[in-house]
């Protein structure tokens, strides 16, 4: 057996809350966690709209059923969500979502002049992370959120584009994902990346806090 890949056209969706024009101050582009969609992940950050602060949410480009065929079949509900990756052809996928993220912003940014956020949420901090490792987008600062970055990154490429961007990792005092292991591997990630991001907490679980989101962009 031979495995073989090919490369065709492909469409996906993305949402957005807001416009890129002369009076947008920020752009923010967030990546949801595993097994959401960008259509409810992105209604987190309505808030930042009457900012002037344009969100724009990609979307995981595998989508699937939340509940399994038996538990559906017995009453279930047919929920979806999507990943960003999984480790079956994981090299593919990630050379896919980038591919199609760059596409996403180089249609929303262009040439404008704009300050841009990325913002990674739970399993899309590794996504968010190795996008802005290309060295393609250009943004200011870069948010972690629930999330760590990726073990398997570039570490040599993370100082030279990370070390000059301001970063900022944000946790819920009662994550349950965010055990003291997870934070001992941030902690090391971090060393080897040469950096000490900006720690910010707050009272809440595995969530995106309203009042600390606005903080932030006020910041």
């Amino acid at each position: 057996m031979t495995e073989l890949h090919i490369k065709f056209d492909f469409k996906a969706r993305y949402y957005k809350l807001g416009e890129v024009n002369s009076e947008t101050k920020q752009v923010w582009f967030v990546f949801h966690g595993y097994g959401q969609l960008a259509q409810y992940f992105i209604k987190k950050f309505a808030a930042l709209e009457s900012k002037k602060i344009c969100v724009i949410a990609p979307e995981g480009l595998s989508k699937f059923y939340l509940e399994n065929v038996a538990s559906r079949s017995a009453g279930g509900n047919n929920r979806v969500g999507a990943t960003w990756m999984t480790r079956e052809d994981r090299e593919v996928d990630i050379e896919n979502y980038i591919n199609y993220l760059q596409q996403v912003y180089d249609k929303e940014i262009g040439n404008a002049k704009v300050n841009v956020t990325i913002l990674g949420f739970s399993q899309g901090a590794a996504t968010a992370t190795r996008w802005a490792l290309t060295g393609k987008p250009s943004f200011e600062r870069f948010i972690l959120w629930a999330g760590i970055f990726p073990p398997d990154m570039n570490f040599e490429r993370g100082k030279e584009i990370l070390g000059k961007k301001k970063v900022i990792a944000v946790y819920g005092s009662d994550d349950p994902f965010v055990t003291a292991p997870r934070m001992q591997e941030m902690l090391e990630l971090s060393s080897k990346l040469e950096l000490t991001p900006e720690k910010l907490d707050f009272a809440g679980k595995h969530e995106i806090n309203e009042p600390l989101l606005l903080q932030i962009a006020s910041s």
